[in-house]
């Protein structure tokens, strides 16, 4: 790295206070109710997760229109987000409703997956629901023949790209591939419309950064595997690896060090780059998005209810509370995911333009494919990856 790059800021310590100052702002939900503990959410513009009308005025129910959570419930709750999904489940538990309890167990999602198979081996998982921040840990639990099969009228809500066919696990969120830049480094004609053109690029070279421990790259590594095959994904691999990229453990790194500079471009969800100029507006970084490939994949959080539950239905309503309104609004505007339920507009990216789903160009891919991540683990240990 020159020196002038290394010097675009001086006050690293800084930058990432106010990164994490995003993060506390979850802490509440007070958006969610007005003074009486009443919805206050207006309806939103009617306009669908892939970008098309509504033909229903309605759009999203309302969480008024929800009946009351009354009970106890175990939820195992994927690790991520910057926490948003715990507070919106204390929200319902503390704030919402006066009979409703939660039993949380946080993790990683892959490792919470793995926990519900060997608990299965053991005589059954107390768990009710399961909560991922992507497909591939709730296709790994459905097809082991763990996951309960969910009201039609709950994953209809969702569009068919982003649920289970079989409606073992349903689509919460969306969150998109894209390539965080540096934007006094690179401009976006520097940026390859696929990611397969990356490692013959010399502009990369010792200034690409990734995370190939996180959960959402392995999803995007499933997805080339299954799209492109395994050769060819091991040679992208093994070409990136020769660019002399630098590694980190999660996405939000990779980005944060795009905007200081230390690396010019990076592999990441696109959420990262809008909450980091959220909290730094002049922080130099912009999204580019690749086109038709893995790398253009669109992943979900989701959830799923576990066969084993004796609280189905409550546990069908818990769900159902996550694709209204006021909480798909809140998720959108506070975790910059894409809503997944019709009548929520998308984020707003400011400086960055943020391209709808129906403007990006996602590979056609049946995501519960991305629950076959053992061997992509597999791969990326066998070319040095991890």
């Amino acid at each position: 790295m020159t020196q002038d790059r290394t010097r675009r800021f001086t006050n690293r310590r800084a930058f990432l206070a106010g990164a994490v100052g995003t993060a506390s702002a979850l802490a509440g939900c007070s958006a969610l109710t007005g003074s009486s503990g009443e919805s206050t959410t207006t309806s939103p513009a009617v306009t669908t997760a892939d970008g098309t009308v509504n033909a229903s005025a309605g759009g999203a129910p309302s969480i008024d229109d929800l009946p009351d959570l009354e009970g106890d419930l175990t939820v195992y709750l994927g690790r991520g987000e910057g926490g948003a999904y715990g507070d919106l489940v204390s929200y319902l538990e503390d704030t919402r409703y006066d009979d409703f309890s939660v039993t949380l167990k946080r993790g990683p999602s892959s490792g919470l997956a793995n926990t519900i198979l060997t608990e299965a081996d053991n005589g059954g998982s107390p768990a009710d629901v399961f909560w991922s921040i992507d497909a591939a840990s709730l296709a790994l639990v459905a097809k082991n023949g763990l996951a309960a099969s969910l009201p039609s009228d709950l994953t209809g809500v969702v569009p068919a790209k982003f649920r289970d066919s079989k409606r073992r696990w349903v689509g919460l969120t969306g969150r998109a591939r894209a390539i965080p830049y540096n934007t006094e480094a690179l401009s976006a004609d520097d940026i390859p419309a696929s990611v397969f053109d990356i490692p013959d690029r010399e502009r990369f070279r010792d200034a690409l950064g990734w995370a190939p421990s996180y959960g959402s790259f392995q999803a995007f590594v499933t997805a080339m595997r299954h799209l492109e095959g395994e050769e060819r994904t091991r040679e992208w691999l093994t070409g990136i690896q020769n660019t002399g990229v630098q590694s980190y453990p999660g996405e939000f790194g990779v980005t944060y060090d795009v905007a200081q500079g230390t690396v010019d471009a990076g592999l990441a969800n696109h959420y990262y780059a809008l909450r980091l100029k959220q909290s730094k507006p002049d922080a130099p970084v912009d999204l580019a998005f690749t086109r038709g490939g893995p790398g253009a994949l669109i992943n979900v959080a989701g959830a799923l209810v576990l066969d084993s539950t004796e609280r189905f239905d409550l546990a069908t309503n818990f769900v159902r509370h996550f694709l209204t309104r006021e909480i798909q609004t809140y998720l959108v505007e506070h975790v910059y995911s894409y809503p997944l339920a019709p009548g929520v507009a998308p984020p707003d990216g400011g400086d960055i333009e943020l391209p709808s789903l129906a403007d990006l160009d996602p590979p056609d891919i049946d995501l519960a494919t991305l629950g076959n991540v053992q061997e992509t683990i597999a791969l990326l240990r066998d070319t040095g990856v991890l």
